[in-house]
């Protein structure tokens, strides 16, 4: 019998993704501009239909960038509408750039919001979902509905572990309520990060044991850096360093390679001379 629902589960993140915005503009009272989204979308996409060009792709795709658009309309904020447009640029164009042994070296819109960070014009909206509990828990119901159907729900359920047991052991150790961790885990940024960015299953290690290392290497990091270093933005530039290490961690942990189930083409070719 034939499944009612999608086999790729990029449709699942695109559909929770479009909805988050929504909600969020609609009943949050995000501040996104019209404008920024629209000139985030429409780069995007462009950028992907470029470079399907340039690589040589059989058809366009355009549910990755997409989701990256979608993940940089929620989270990135800019004064400037050339800011936002580059920043998508560089999501989708790093997908085809930064590749590894047939990976993506980093999370595209991890990257392109740590790269629009360094030019001091653009910023990311942390608490602008709030810290209600309900709000909390859905996040949690659509984010683990999009990463089983990836086959990444062990990464994000080890890096939620990993970075509660982190702040928890910091207040005890401080003697603080552990009311303080607990609010700062009911952050809709810390779930968007852990359902839909650190999740994706073509810039995490391959083999679980190696994504259980990875997980904890990235809540360790943004834990050093907020607490530590007394840095914003810790769980963003963790990401980006830990990342690097991917491939030493498929060499450490031998495990098979995800492919998207729909997918035909999971590697992109070298361009071909005209």
């Amino acid at each position: 019998m034939r499944s009612l629902f999608p086999a790729d589960p990029r449709i699942y993140q695109i559909t929770m993704l479009a909805g988050l915005l929504g909600y969020g503009v609609l009943a949050l009272g995000f501040d996104v501009k019209p404008l920024h989204a629209i000139t985030i979308v429409t780069t995007a996409l462009l950028t992907q239909l470029v470079c399907t060009r340039v690589w040589r792709l059989p058809t366009f795709d355009p549910k990755s960038a997409l989701i990256s658009a979608l993940s940089l309309c929620l989270l990135l904020r800019a004064n400037e509408v050339g800011v936002v447009a580059a920043a998508a640029a560089v999501a989708v164009a790093s997908k085809f750039l930064l590749r590894w042994n047939g990976k993506h070296v980093f999370n595209p819109t991890n990257l392109a919001l740590a790269l629009a960070l360094l030019t001091k014009q653009a910023w990311v909206s942390p608490g602008q979902w709030g810290n209600a509990a309900i709000l909390a828990f859905l996040f949690g119901c659509i984010g683990m509905l999009v990463v089983y159907r990836a086959a990444r729900s062990d990464v994000t359920l080890a890096f939620f572990a990993s970075y509660a047991v982190l702040l928890c052991g910091r207040s005890l150790w401080l003697g603080e309520p552990l009311t303080i961790p607990f609010h700062r885990l009911e952050s809709g940024a810390l779930l968007l990060f852990g359902f839909f960015m650190i999740s994706d299953p073509r810039t995490t290690p391959d083999s679980r044991a190696g994504r259980m290392v990875f997980a904890a290497l990235v809540a360790f990091g943004a834990w050093y850096i907020q607490f530590r270093l007394f840095r914003t933005n810790g769980l963003l530039w963790s990401l980006v360093g830990v990342s690097m290490l991917t491939p030493l961690l498929d060499w450490l942990f031998r495990g098979a390679r995800y492919q998207w189930p729909t997918s035909r083409f999971s590697t992109l070719p070298t361009p071909r001379p005209a």
